[in-house]
């Protein structure tokens, strides 16, 4: 009986918790306590930056359920996302909308009152372009990739606000590099899920580009212009020498799999590309700390 009457709240657990997209959340949570880390020379106040990454953690769930609240008609239209809590059935969207609004309500109120005003300003810009900006652009243009990397850098700032009240130029930098690492990393998924999008009525450009040339293009501009926009952080003295070098052979290899991926435009280029830039970020920042 008690297994019984606790399925469906483990159902309704788990349900929610999908809503929150935790991969793209853990992604935001990454960023910020990066862009915190860094902002503090690699020794942040443990409670503020719990407090960053728990309030951001909130808002960051609050807006990917909105964001299904308001995609639930495509969702259900594509393959990979058919199965979500909304167009699957499982929740209804008043459930979710009050989920994603209380959730986000709650990050904004917790990093004003424990974190600073610029960390929670900078995560209000966040939650206003991804919901709504980013999210209705997705049927309107094949650019929304190149807005919609705005809120996926902007964590950065979230972190480096919380520790220094202020939008400085080395956060700022660090700014510009995620949201070029985004671009050729975002077009790879866009191309290895073209259909699907198409069907949902998403105007990614992979799926709009006959031969997918444009996106090829945008790729190798992206990381292109990435390669000397990493080596911002040791110019403005951010970080050391090292880094440099990290920087130019990361750039570097990161470029080879646009390139590749922008002379012949195939799933197995593509996935590469998508490979290289989750390798890349990692050890990009890494080199950053060290």
């Amino acid at each position: 009986m008690k297994a019984a009457a606790l399925a469906p709240a483990r159902s309704l657990a788990f349900d929610l918790f999908e809503l929150t997209k935790p991969r793209l959340t853990l992604f935001v949570l990454f960023v910020v306590a990066a862009g915190g880390a860094l902002a503090s020379a690699g020794s942040p106040a443990p409670l503020l930056l719990f407090h960053a990454v728990l309030g951001t953690a909130l808002v960051a769930g609050g807006g990917s359920a909105l964001n299904m609240y308001l995609e639930r008609d495509a969702d259900a239209l594509m393959r990979r996302t058919a199965g979500r809590p909304l167009p699957s059935g499982r929740l209804a969207p008043r459930e979710v909308l009050l989920f994603g609004v209380t959730l986000a309500g709650a990050g904004l109120t917790l990093l004003l009152l424990a974190t600073t005003f610029a960390a929670a300003l900078a995560a209000a810009v966040t939650l206003a372009t991804y919901v709504g900006v980013y999210t209705p652009l997705k049927r309107r243009t094949a650019l929304n990739t190149l807005v919609g990397a705005v809120p996926g850098a902007l964590p950065a700032l979230i972190g480096w606000g919380a520790v220094t009240g202020r939008f400085e130029p080395a956060g700022w930098a660090l700014f510009l590099v995620l949201y070029l690492w985004q671009i050729p990393h975002f077009l790879a998924i866009a191309w290895l899920y073209r259909d699907d999008y198409q069907r949902g009525g998403f105007r990614m450009l992979p799926g709009w580009d006959s031969d997918g040339a444009a996106a090829g293009r945008q790729a190798l501009l992206g990381a292109a212009t990435l390669l000397p926009t990493s080596l911002l952080p040791a110019a403005l003295g951010l970080t050391g020498r090292a880094s440099l070098v990290a920087g130019l052979l990361l750039g570097g290899f990161f470029l080879l799999r646009a390139g590749a991926f922008a002379r012949a435009r195939t799933d197995a280029t593509a996935r590469r590309l998508l490979r290289g830039s989750l390798l890349y970020l990692p050890l990009y920042l890494a080199t950053l700390f060290l």
